[in-house]
């Protein structure tokens, strides 16, 4: 099932999210459901808190980057209770998109090489390392496990000149061809 996508400014987007276990309800519907959501959605990784859930869990499959990145070859990851425990190696600048934040493209500096411990959907653990932009898709996904969006990362001229182009997004007034969920949809009434 293709599942909305969270909007920038929507409060499960500003959450840390939690570990799971291998008892939580539903587990492989959610990844596979993640998976088809961020196909249809042209996406190549998907965190849960960009489908409105709290816990770490990302979905990645980097094959659209593989004519410009050779790594990128059959990277399809499940990645549950993520952590990066190092960042290391040069900086170096990308341009990233995020299916919460649509319309918006800017370049980001990540450091080049990552070790990150995870579970996969069987709940075998791993500690690996990945470079380049293998590393730079997680680190972008992981993020959204700490409740950080990619628009956080650019410097302060960069965000106050998007500022208005995010405050639309928020509300709402953006045309994209996949559902979204917006902040204002939730929000309580007093």
């Amino acid at each position: 099932m293709i599942l909305p996508i969270t909007a920038y400014g929507h409060p499960t987007l500003k959450k840390i999210a939690s570990d799971i276990d291998k008892d939580y309800p539903n587990l492989k519907t959610i990844i596979d459901d993640m998976f088809e959501t961020m196909y249809f959605s042209r996406g190549v990784g998907l965190a849960a808190p960009q489908v409105d859930l709290s816990i770490r869990l990302l979905v990645i499959d980097a094959s659209p980057y593989v004519d410009d990145f050779p790594e990128a070859k059959d990277f399809k990851k499940v990645m549950i209770n993520a952590h990066i425990i190092e960042e290391s190696g040069e900086e170096w600048a990308f341009n990233e998109g995020c299916l919460s934040v649509p319309d918006i493209r800017e370049d980001v500096l990540r450091k080049s090489k990552i070790r990150i411990q995870y579970c996969d959907e069987n709940f075998n653990t791993y500690d690996e390392v990945y470079e380049g932009v293998c590393a730079r898709i997680i680190q972008h996904e992981y993020d959204h496990l700490e409740g950080i969006l990619f628009v956080e990362r650019l410097a302060s001229l960069k965000k106050m000149l998007l500022k208005r182009k995010l405050t639309e997004i928020s509300k709402g007034n953006i045309k994209v061809d996949y559902r979204m969920k917006f902040p204002n949809q939730y929000r309580r009434k007093k």
